[in-house]
């Protein structure tokens, strides 16, 4: 697969607690770049990495992260405070509790609430895989396939595992309505990428494929 091809997947990921603006800056600089489909930065800097990289990039940040059990108000505000800051999409964590207790009505609510207070930005669904069984994931499938959000995505990478081939598969073969997929955790290689890509994600959340190609700068070209 085309490495330019795997760039333009990649939601290229900072969330360290650490992060300063140095750093941020720096994963900005290399998703303009190297042509990453967003950078996923914490809130905080939002407002700052917008007006650093304009229109050149798409600035995606998380929201009930990385827990997922804030009040879906809280949600609903830090989705809307992050669109006002500058967002073009939003990553939020689902009340795993709330799953775990089988509430699917206030889980697709909660959903749409966020989506809603987007305003029309895209939607992630992060549903922490290495938490659930089989069966929820299967569920949320068909929960946020019937939501407004976007995607479902796998994982914060603030859990205990991240995204695993059998995790893409099951989503692959139980979402519908066009919802789209997104890998996140523990994506180390261009291998793993290629493999989740082809599997049917169409977002890989990592730090590490644009780390991998400045590395290797004669790669396709880079």
């Amino acid at each position: 697969m085309d490495i330019k091809k795997i760039l333009s997947a990649c939601d290229h990921t900072l969330l360290s607690q650490s992060a300063t603006w140095d750093d941020i800056r720096a994963i900005c600089d290399d998703g303009i770049k190297y042509g990453t489909a967003s950078v996923c930065i914490p809130p905080s800097f939002v407002l700052r990495a917008k007006q650093y990289v304009g229109d050149k990039l798409a600035i995606c940040t998380v929201i009930g992260f990385p827990n997922g059990y804030s009040t879906t108000g809280v949600k609903a505000y830090e989705a809307a405070d992050a669109v006002r800051r500058g967002a073009d999409e939003i990553d939020m964590v689902i009340n795993i509790g709330m799953l775990k207790e089988k509430r699917y009505d206030d889980i697709l609510t909660e959903i749409n609430a966020i989506k809603a207070a987007c305003d029309g930005r895209l939607l992630k669904v992060i549903i922490e895989t290495c938490l659930l069984t089989d069966e929820e994931k299967v569920k949320m499938c068909e929960i946020v396939s019937k939501s407004d959000a976007d995607f479902i995505k796998t994982s914060t990478g603030f859990s205990t595992a991240g995204a695993t081939v059998h995790d893409i598969e099951l989503f692959a073969a139980n979402v519908s309505g066009g919802t789209k997929i997104k890998a996140a955790g523990g994506i180390s290689s261009l291998e793993d990428a290629e493999k989740f890509l082809e599997l049917g994600a169409e977002r890989l959340g990592t730090s590490r494929i644009v780390k991998i190609v400045k590395a290797e700068k004669n790669i396709q070209g880079y």
